[in-house]
């Protein structure tokens, strides 16, 4: 069988990072702890995805900010 490598993910992939997230914590964080999470937690946890090639200087609030609420959003589904 052959095994395809995982595209790389960058900053700009928040739907792609916030789904590695969940894959990773699972319900562990509801709605209202996702948007309570530290950013600097975040940051860490996102440099820590497999195949994740931003680096921490291009990081921005905003993309945080986007990672956060795209993290909301995999949760609610997942509720249904």
């Amino acid at each position: 069988m052959q095994q395809f490598d995982e595209p790389p993910i960058y900053w700009n992939d928040h739907e792609d990072i916030a789904l590695k997230l969940y894959e990773r914590f699972g319900d562990a964080f509801g709605e209202s702890q996702i948007y309570r999470i530290r950013f600097t937690d975040l940051l860490e946890w996102v440099l820590q995805i497999p195949d994740f090639k931003g680096t921490r200087e291009e990081c921005t609030e905003g993309h945080l900010e986007m990672i956060q609420s795209s993290w909301v959003y995999e949760w609610r589904d997942s509720q249904k």
